[in-house]
């Protein structure tokens, strides 16, 4: 076979199975292309798929699109990356099983991955020293175990900032959210921001995550508001004054979507048309995002007028130019990538702080005590601006009981306007005192 058939039936074998674990390596490169000179560095990257709650197939896939644009570089430092994949299929047991692995396998670090029973996969990754390198950050282990470096605030700093930004324009606040034991935390912190801005405390609604629809939930939260009961027209205005407007913050990953259908329906009966609708959906990056906003309509669809809190700049920022050129290039049309998905960029920024650690080792062959020693050590990792720059000193960590591991507590706020998550601000907003005050006040 000549070398660019060759080449044609590897691409072709790539693009099918797309981030197949047994696979990802072999797909790095292409002949010709020039390979690590130094040792292999295996990680897993591991997310829920094809589950009835929520799924981040994105971020599998990142990962191993990122390993073929790195391998095709020459590897990390010469270090060919080798990425596995694994699906906790949003199950307990399911997670462990994917830590299991991981130690079986001797990989160095898992990155940039997605699970909510930290319960269950931190214990095995402590015990082999591996470390946890920008997960999620749904799970509590995350911001308490010392082999856990996130690269973002989580849902703590997600909900801190969200309850100060709807604090400005919002009378009353109904929360619904997961019946989970992570999921009663996040009326704390909402609560938090909102006290911050003079506001009182949220109705909770605590739900499942997996419904097949909320109407019940829907007019408890129509009920909490009291929609139709104030002032009209706030819906859109973002005027800053409070006047009367409610807001339903729903945050249930991708159960969100259901509960907006069923909350527009309770809310056709229970308010008239036009100016008197005057409830305004809010929510958070990961339970919304431009994707949802687009495949529900856009400008005309529901989410038009939302409040999103998200942790890195809005999906158009030209900083992330260079993870989109990676997709294009080397994703393969994977349709399971999203670049304005949340999942799929904080994928990116884990493998970039992977990236830079290894680079500051300089040596022909990496372990796992090696990655943890030099983030403990200080090591600043950048990330081309779309975190601030990334310690993890003691010095670093955030003083609360709760979430110390957190290094990076700033969110952006988001609206969408014309069909498009915008900023509504410039810049970044720290969360770090709300968080501490949230953790003290507990």
């Amino acid at each position: 076979m000549t070398g660019w058939r060759r080449s044609l039936t590897v691409l072709a074998l790539c693009t099918a199975v797309g981030a197949s674990t047994s696979l990802v390596a072999g797909c790095g490169s292409l002949p010709g292309e020039r390979s690590g000179s130094r040792g292999t560095v295996t990680v897993m990257t591991w997310a829920p798929e094809s589950t009835r709650a929520t799924n981040m197939p994105g971020m599998p896939a990142m990962a191993a699109a990122y390993a073929r644009w790195v391998n095709a570089r020459g590897g990390i430092d010469g270090h060919r990356l080798r990425v596995l994949t694994c699906n906790d299929h949003n199950d307990l047991i399911g997670a462990g099983n994917c830590a299991e692995r991981a130690v079986k396998e001797g990989v160095v670090a898992v990155v940039g991955s997605y699970s909510v029973y930290g319960q269950s996969f931190m214990p095995p990754l402590e015990a082999a020293g591996i470390p946890y390198i920008g997960g999620y950050g749904v799970s509590s282990e995350e911001f308490n175990s010392a082999l856990s470096y996130p690269v973002n605030g989580g849902q703590a700093a997600l909900l801190a900032g969200s309850g100060r930004q709807l604090a400005r324009d919002c009378e009353r606040v109904a929360l619904v959210r997961p019946e989970t034991v992570d999921g009663d935390e996040l009326p704390i912190l909402l609560n938090a921001g909102l006290g911050e801005g003079g506001r009182g405390p949220a109705t909770d609604i605590p739900t499942t995550e997996d419904a097949s629809e909320y109407g019940a939930q829907a007019a408890a939260a129509l009920r909490a508001v009291g929609a139709g009961t104030e002032a009209p027209g706030a819906l859109s205005s973002g005027s800053g004054n409070g006047d009367g407007t409610g807001c339903v913050s729903a945050v249930l990953g991708d159960r969100t979507q259901t509960f907006v259908d069923s909350f527009r329906r309770q809310e056709g009966a229970a308010l008239p048309e036009g100016p008197g609708r005057q409830v305004r959906i809010t929510s958070v990056l990961g339970s919304v995002g431009q994707g949802l906003v687009d495949s529900t309509g856009g400008k005309d669809g529901p989410y038009e007028g939302a409040y999103v809190t998200g942790w890195y700049p809005v999906a158009g920022d030209p900083r992330w130019r260079p993870m989109r050129d990676v997709i294009d290039t080397y994703a393969f049309n994977d349709n399971r990538i999203d670049p304005a998905d949340a999942g799929v960029e904080t994928t990116w920024i884990a493998y970039t702080a992977l990236k830079e650690v290894i680079e500051s080792l300089g040596k022909d062959h990496i372990t796992a005590d090696d990655l943890t020693r030099t983030l403990d050590g200080g090591l600043a990792v950048r990330t081309g601006g779309l975190t601030p720059t990334l310690r993890w000193r003691f010095q670093d960590m955030l003083a609360s009981r709760d979430f110390p591991r957190l290094v990076n507590h700033r969110v952006t706020y988001q609206v969408v306007r014309g069909g498009r998550l915008v900023a509504l601000r410039k810049g970044a907003v720290d969360v770090g005192p709300t968080l501490e005050k949230a953790s003290r006040s507990e």
